[in-house]
């Protein structure tokens, strides 16, 4: 990965942002981390078992949601259900799809409400990954198919669950009142480290003024925002559903929030170096969803509604579902809506193209008035 870093870097002038420095180490051939073919999702403690009965835990970087319990998929295919009734749809996308856990939780759940399901497409860049899904999803390998890239016109209901928060961003720094943008360099005479960051000037700025004269460290999210565009240009009927930790505009720019969001993730520990151990873990940003939100507003799509993971599981049903599950199942499902674990960390934006319509979603606690 280093030597690969070192021939990129000077490929382009000695200089690269860090969106582009991010792209590398995750997704780089081969190499970046989503696509050297290390096992990174997984759940604690070690030796539970996945639905496709994989050992997980043991080795993995982090938890997503699918991975703690399969009560989630089940909620989140309610609301697929509906928005695909609404929309009169019968194909589901997935960005993204892990381990493909999601993605079977949400089949099996569609199966057993009597929801037919034309086409699922998982739409993943990692060819490691999408070995995994196949594994998991044998069962439903009829109905399933992989794709590497968007078509011209989409139809569906479009699932993303921990996407946005891996798309790269690039880093501004306000130093001295002046604001630059953070790259990346190659520095040979380094005594530990070649890595090294370099600031340039820039033209960009955060979307709002940030108040105050001390030095701040923020992303923007231009590769996160053109995706969401995207999706909106090609989507012709259908829903897009996605979650992922992150705030509205007026949280993420605050002036106290002066060391930006960028954070890496191994073993289940979390640091602040993305330079280090490159390609070996994760790196990630939380969403700005207002930024999300007005994207998908420029593509033509309808805001839905926007609310923390907590709310929206519960409105589909979460809570009823956990009262017919064993003790276990409840314990793990809990992480899912309490505050202090994922059920306020959590958001859930979602958008329609055509007419809105009332996703039960959204149906309690909506805060879209706070984007």
């Amino acid at each position: 990965m280093l030597a690969h870093l070192r021939q990129h870097i000077a490929n382009h002038g000695g200089w690269i942002g860090f969106d582009d420095f991010m792209a590398q180490a995750l997704y780089a051939p081969g190499l970046g981390y989503y696509a050297s073919g290390a096992t990174v999702f997984g759940v604690m403690p070690q030796g539970m078992r996945n639905e496709a009965g994989e050992v997980v835990g043991a080795g993995s970087d982090f938890v997503t949601a699918p991975e703690i319990t399969p009560l989630f998929g089940q909620a989140l295919a309610r609301q697929v259900a509906q928005a695909m009734a609404v929309t009169g749809t019968d194909e589901i996308w997935e960005f993204g799809a892990g381990t493909g856990a999601l993605a079977l939780q949400i089949l099996d759940a569609l199966d057993a409400l009597g929801v037919f399901v034309r086409r699922y497409t998982i739409v993943d860049l990692s060819q490691p990954l999408k070995e995994r899904q196949q594994a998991t999803l044998r069962k439903h390998l009829g109905t399933v198919q992989w794709a590497d890239a968007l078509p011209d016109a989409m139809h569906g209901v479009v699932l993303g669950n921990e996407v946005l928060d891996a798309m790269p961003v690039k880093l501004l720094a306000r130093v001295n009142g002046v604001w630059y943008e953070r790259g990346v360099v190659w520095d040979a005479t380094h005594a530990t480290q070649c890595l090294q960051w370099q600031d340039r000037p820039t033209e960009l700025r955060p979307p709002l003024d940030v108040p105050g004269e001390h030095d701040y460290l923020t992303e923007i999210h231009l590769q996160g925002e053109a995706f969401v565009r995207t999706l909106g240009e090609r989507l012709q009927a259908g829903a897009i559903f996605l979650l992922d930790y992150g705030f509205p505009e007026s949280e993420y720019y605050h002036e106290q929030r002066h060391m930006g969001t960028v954070m890496c993730h191994r073993a289940h520990l979390a640091d602040a170096d993305p330079l280090i151990d490159v390609g070996a873990k994760d790196i990630t940003a939380h969403v700005n969803f207002t930024g999300t939100a007005v994207a998908a507003q420029d593509a033509g799509l309808e805001v839905l509604g926007y609310t923390s993971q907590a709310h929206f599981l519960m409105n589909c049903g979460l809570v009823d579902a956990m009262q017919a599950a064993s003790l276990a199942e409840r314990v793990a499902a809990q992480k899912l809506i309490l505050e202090h674990e994922m059920g306020e960390f959590f958001k859930v934006v979602g958008l329609t193209k055509g007419t809105y319509w009332d996703a039960m979603g959204f149906s309690r606690g909506d805060r879209t008035y706070r984007l």
